[in-house]
């Protein structure tokens, strides 16, 4: 039997509950097939045998309950027991390259679905147009567009170390991708589809023999380009296209001749190269480097566009007579560059909209290359000639030019400017404290500790990216474990103590608010820093913007995934009523992670969830780590996650969504409160309990994590596992999905729903609750993805039965109540598409753990020498990377 072959197994569960498309089936068949004869080939019949023999028990112990599932669990894991280390490590290795390749097909199944979709104008609930149209019928078309004006989504890009995959990897994958592509296209005969199977051996080939984890940690500066490649495949097209679609809506029959009605509402930003929080990687130097990166980057994309707008710009002065406006613009250029202008006049013959472009693309890549005497200022000068060009299109009757490719660029030159994206600076309030006191000891020009030098010099970077790439490139400084007012009037005090008499650049403190108690005590903080005067000038400056963070993972982990769900509802709540107090114009940053444990999970269900005027039209949220390749490495998947949280964020203050979640909140009051408490009792009981961290560390590879290279940043913030305090919420969630348990996703509901008891009211509240519905599909997500006769062996690492029971308990009666409410048969039975995706991997992911399990057991046992360890965590480190691609998420 090959591998190929699991997807017409009878006994296949995930089959018998999800029908498997005809067009994935194959492409995953073909694949594992060609991955299983790359195996035999590398390593012989004797270990395709093994894996095999593995997958088997794996689908039989996972389509089986009780005695049957048991028993083959316990042979499968006699059989990976009798594995030498070599032959684990290349099992281990099978069922990596074999995840690989069924995301990709998955994804490549995705986008077919998606393009058949708008090919033939299938009507879409999520969809731009069909939010606008549900808004118009609410408040009327005039008032919906004004909305649409206002209409802002901005994803912030961070490097957390949630990327377990390499770049050489993901390398491959795509090339293999490519060739799928190429092979859905009709060929005539059979010869291209014999070179496309040879070119699919060689990429299965040489992935298979890539090594699948990093030897060494990446840079930031790595990571910074690992972002700028996503840019440069698919951002800086994707967002105007998306542009583009929603404006053709708008616009009806005149899309592409009039002026077009949709802006540009993405404004992307970044961490990667800001964010120095517990990295101490992350330098004034390496930030200034960062923002050089992504401007280069930008400026690139730029020069190209603006060359292919010119090539086509090829209207005669007869047919298409130039503004006066344009023969200014022209006169200009030529007192800036005269041979430069000659030069497209000798390129244009009596082609003057196209000299002008030509001379604009030159000037976009002197910028690059800092030519002073022909560079630009800033974007608002090469916007203000692409406009003279467009108005001199539209006024000589050519205006389908005018708005087509030429607008495109305006697009892209408003959505990223010279920068592509603002970045963000991080640091912890504590720090800030610790420099601010080094500077009063000492004064500001004495001998100073490195890292208060460091806290400065950081404001200087500031203010250079500044004063190259414009106030838009960086201005935000966001204040980890903002815990009184005084931490965000250190901000200020820093920046006059780095610039002295100088001018010092514009900055906005952006408070973060993370644990339960700094949830709680928000506002009382955001009503001092309203009285400090840096910020009222701010606030007078920029039309009384205030933006505040909330950070989902640490309070999480601090009082449980129901808790913390309940108290980020609340105070976004009071956060919002404070701001509508004041007059002020509030962007709430939502600090969420791609694990459903650091507030992960769809996020334009997420936003349709917020109170009544938190969102109001604008939305920001942290895209990490592996979610920034999986919503934007495609574009065809990018624009559809573009479009779902724009159209949520649009529809988010319409009257029946806002109606709906406040009177949800007050009719659900009760529960909230009773769920609130009880949740957060049971999950005090586990991680408050005595020798929990050491435990902790014992039944997951947390330690081992810090081993695998996946990150600039540490995995803790200094201290050892003996506190769970200052432990990274990443690593936290890793561990525990790492261990087939999940439990930083629905630890304590499960008691909580059967504390409460009332099944019927819990059931409407699944039904008339936003917040309660989105909670309890994403628990019913995370459940998915955990078994019990697995975590079972890893709770067994540990020597703690009492704490090992508490937690299997709790998934029983979670997994129990969560069916009960939803009135599902199984966890996902009512999602398809996603069930599918999680149950079609469950077995190869149930073989996997049972050889991490193995490498875990010898390396806590201890016995083994220096090599032979080594080669235990080698083993171990491979299957953390190829759980990882099974269950689709880190941390």
């Amino acid at each position: 039997m090959t591998i190929e072959e699991n997807l017409s197994s009878p006994a296949e569960r995930s089959l018998a509950r999800h029908d498997v498309p005809d067009p994935l089936r194959d492409d995953v068949r073909l694949l594992g097939g060609l991955l299983g004869r790359v195996i035999e080939e590398s390593g012989g019949p004797d270990l395709l045998h093994d894996v095999e023999r593995l997958r088997e028990l794996a689908i039989r112990a996972h389509d089986n309950s009780s005695d049957v599932g048991t028993a083959a669990i316990e042979e499968a894991h006699a059989l990976v027991e009798g594995f030498s280390l070599e032959r684990a490590e290349q099992v281990a290795r099978a069922f990596t390259c074999y995840f690989h390749l069924a995301n990709l097909a998955e994804e490549s199944h995705r986008v077919r679905v998606l393009r058949h979709r708008q090919s033939s104008a299938l009507t879409d609930d999520d969809s731009l147009s069909a939010a606008f149209a549900q808004l118009t019928d609410e408040v009327g078309r005039e008032e919906a567009l004004r909305r649409v004006q206002d209409l802002e989504f901005r994803p912030v890009l961070t490097a957390h170390p949630t990327e377990a995959r390499r770049r050489a990897v993901s390398g491959a994958i795509r090339r293999i991708s490519d060739l799928m592509d190429d092979r859905a296209q009709d060929h005539a005969g059979g010869t291209s589809r014999a070179e496309n199977d040879r070119a699919l051996l060689a990429e299965i080939d040489a992935l298979w023999r890539t090594a699948l984890i990093r030897a060494h940690k990446p840079t930031v500066l790595d990571e910074v380009q690992s972002a700028l490649a996503v840019f440069d495949a698919t951002m800086f097209t994707t967002f105007p296209d998306v542009y583009r679609r929603f404006d053709d809506f708008l616009s009806g029959d005149d899309a592409g001749r009039t002026a077009p009605l949709a802006r540009p509402f993405v404004s992307l930003g970044s961490w990667i190269g800001g964010d120095r929080d517990g990295n101490p990687n992350v330098t004034a130097d390496v930030t200034r480097a960062a923002a050089a990166l992504a401007a280069d980057h930008a400026l690139k994309a730029l020069e190209s566009a603006s060359v292919k707008v010119a090539r086509q710009l090829t209207l005669d002065d007869k047919s298409t007579p130039p503004s006066e406006a344009l023969l200014l613009l022209r006169q200009r250029q030529a007192q800036i560059d005269a041979e430069v202008s000659a030069h497209a006049d000798a390129e244009s013959p009596r082609e003057p909209h196209r000299a002008a472009m030509m001379f604009v693309a030159a000037r976009v890549a002197a910028t690059q290359a800092r030519n002073a005497d022909l560079q630009y200022g800033d974007p608002s000068e090469l916007e203000a000639d692409l406009t003279v060009v467009q108005e001199s299109l539209v006024a000589a009757g050519a205006p389908r030019t005018a708005y087509g490719e030429l607008q495109t660029l305006l697009w892209q030159v408003q959505t990223f400017g010279f920068h592509l994206a603002e970045l963000e600076v991080r640091q912890h309030s504590q720090v800030h404290a610790a420099a601010l006191e080094d500077i009063r000891a000492n004064g500001v020009h004495g001998e100073l500790q490195t890292q208060t030098v460091e806290v400065l010099d950081t404001y200087r970077a500031i203010g250079a990216i500044q004063k190259r790439y414009g106030v838009r490139a960086a201005r935000r400084y966001i204040v980890s474990f903002t815990q009184a007012p005084e931490h965000l009037a250190a901000v200020y005090e820093l920046a006059e103590h780095a610039f002295g008499d100088q001018e010092a650049p514009i900055i906005d403190a952006v408070p973060l608010f993370e644990t339960f108690d700094d949830l709680e005590n928000s506002v009382p903080i955001l009503e001092t820093m309203l009285t400090l005067p840096q910020v009222q000038k701010r606030l007078a400056e920029n039309g009384r913007r205030v933006e505040v963070m909330l950070g989902y993972s640490d309070s999480s982990k601090d009082v449980g995934p129901v808790a913390a769900t309940l108290a980020l509802h609340a105070a976004q709540e009071r956060i919002a009523q404070w701001a509508a107090r004041h007059e002020i114009q509030l962007t709430l940053f939502h600090g969420r992670g791609g694990a459903l444990g650091r507030g992960g999970g769809p996020a334009n269900r997420a936003v349709l969830a917020q109170p009544a005027g938190s969102v109001d039209g604008r939305f920001k949220l942290t895209e990490q780590g592996e979610v920034i390749l999986a919503r934007y490495g495609d574009p065809v998947i990018a624009q559809r996650h573009i479009e779902e949280v724009a159209a949520a964020t649009l529809l988010q203050a319409s009257p029946s969504v806002e109606a709906r979640n406040t009177g949800a909140t007050q009719e659900f009051a009760d529960l909230a409160s009773r769920l609130d408490a009880t949740s957060r009792t049971r999950f005090h009981s586990l991680v408050k309990a005595d020798g929990f961290p050491q435990w902790f560390a014992q039944v997951t590879p947390l330690e081992e994590l810090g081993m695998l290279q996946i990150g600039s940043r540490p995995a803790k913030r200094g201290l050892s596992v003996n506190s769970l305090d200052d432990l990274r919420a990443i690593p936290w969630v890793f561990a525990w999905s790492q261990a087939r348990i999940n439990l930083a996703g629905w630890y304590g509901l499960g008691t909580a729903l059967a504390e409460y008891g009332d099944i019927d009211e819990l059931r409407r509240a699944y039904r008339e609750w936003p917040l309660f519905t989105t909670l309890l599909d994403n628990i019913e997500m995370s459940l998915a993805k955990t078994d019990e006769l697995l975590a079972a062996r890893y709770l067994a690492l540990g020597d703690r039965p009492d704490l090992a029971e508490l937690v299997l308990d709790e998934m029983r009666i979670t997994r129990e109540w969560v069916l009960k409410v939803t009135e599902s048969e199984w966890p996902l039975s009512k999602r398809r598409i996603l069930g599918r995706a999680v149950q079609l991997r469950a077995p190869y992911v149930d073989a996997l753990s049972l050889i991490q399990v193995r490498a875990l057991a010898a390396l806590r046992e201890g016995s083994a020498d220096e090599t032979t360890t080594d080669a235990i965590r080698q083993v171990l480190l491979l299957t953390v990377s190829g759980v990882s691609a099974g269950l689709q998420n880190t941390g």
